[in-house]
């Protein structure tokens, strides 16, 4: 079962061109946004992919195009990689520490999209880098991933006083259960209705 998927997205806001394999392999992010890359890079890591992100968006404008556009696109991905489903665990949760930061997180790949993000950053919490990644575009790239790629999604934060740590403990988190959830384990599709 080779489970990879190539995807190409162009808008008159940006062109986005992912390759995902869903074993472990190179992981070459670029979206023009560093400290966006890194997040997504954990994601190839942590949850043992191969990836290749390129995309090229207004940021002149902001970085939100971008990172909405990578993250559609990351999710048809995931789920044309995923074929019919057949054998994966399907469900997964994870509790993902980062020196202080603590995410609880739970994903069902159901065929029904929803996110639920219970994360609340500092009161003082800046935008991260140069172009700068503004701390809520977590939540409009979590979004547009799991409405592409038909995954239940719920994100906690138990406790995180640095935003970087957040972020990142969100994105290891997501990473980690995607993992397990995608392992291969049987050879049905698990679901009572035969189909996800």
């Amino acid at each position: 079962m080779t489970r990879i998927a190539a995807i190409s997205r162009k808008t008159k806001e940006t062109q986005i061109d992912i390759e995902l394999g869903l074993s472990p392999g190179e992981v070459r992010v670029s979206t023009g946004i560093p400290f966006f890359d890194h997040m997504v890079s954990q994601l190839g890591k942590h949850g043992g992919w191969t990836l290749r992100v390129a995309a090229k968006g207004d940021l002149e404008v902001d970085a939100h195009h971008t990172v909405e556009d990578v993250g559609i696109s990351l999710g048809n991905a995931l789920k044309e990689a995923l074929g019919d489903k057949t054998g994966i665990s399907r469900f997964a949760s994870v509790l993902i520490p980062l020196d202080e930061a603590l995410i609880e997180l739970a994903l069902d790949i159901s065929g029904r999209p929803y996110l639920s993000y219970e994360v609340e950053f500092p009161v003082d919490a800046t935008p991260l880098g140069d172009p700068p990644f503004d701390p809520q575009l977590a939540e409009e790239f979590l979004r547009a991933f799991v409405t592409e790629a038909e995954i239940t999604l719920h994100v906690n934060m138990k406790s995180g006083r640095n935003t970087h740590h957040i972020l990142e403990a969100t994105f290891k988190a997501l990473a980690r259960a995607l993992k397990s959830a995608c392992k291969i384990e049987g050879s049905e599709i698990p679901s009572t209705k035969g189909s996800l």
